[in-house]
């Protein structure tokens, strides 16, 4: 019997606005295509052969990364950190609605992530 995996049905967003965002926060500037392509296959591999554990502890690690960048004065930075909260706060607040212990285990990101994006707007 195959276990569903139902983290990989959330949204599409991830895998397809985090790889340059994550190697842009990585470079500390706008990445080389390489830098992209080379994170691209990392969440592909994820996606792919990874397990719901896995994708979150990458996940987590971005987190690290949006804040390691916080102060970067960068603009192609900043707007990768931007994209990155909203990617992950998006994702994890979507895993809420799901079974499993998804959303238990992003629960501290998720506020994180959430005081990010309050502080932002305010």
């Amino acid at each position: 019997m195959v276990k569903a995996a139902t983290w990989l049905s959330i949204t599409p967003e991830p895998e397809r606005d985090l790889p340059r965002a994550v190697a842009t926060l990585a470079c500390g500037a706008a990445p080389p295509a390489a830098a992209v392509a080379a994170e691209t296959e990392r969440v592909e591999g994820l996606i792919l052969r990874g397990s719901e554990r896995a994708w979150l502890a990458y996940l987590h690690a971005v987190v690290k990364l949006i804040d390691r960048r916080a102060r970067d004065p960068d603009g192609d930075v900043q707007r990768a950190r931007a994209c990155a909260t909203a990617v992950i706060s998006n994702h994890h607040n979507l895993l809420l609605g799901l079974r499993g212990r998804g959303a238990e285990l992003t629960a501290s990101d998720r506020v994180h992530l959430m005081h990010l994006v309050t502080d932002k707007t305010e």
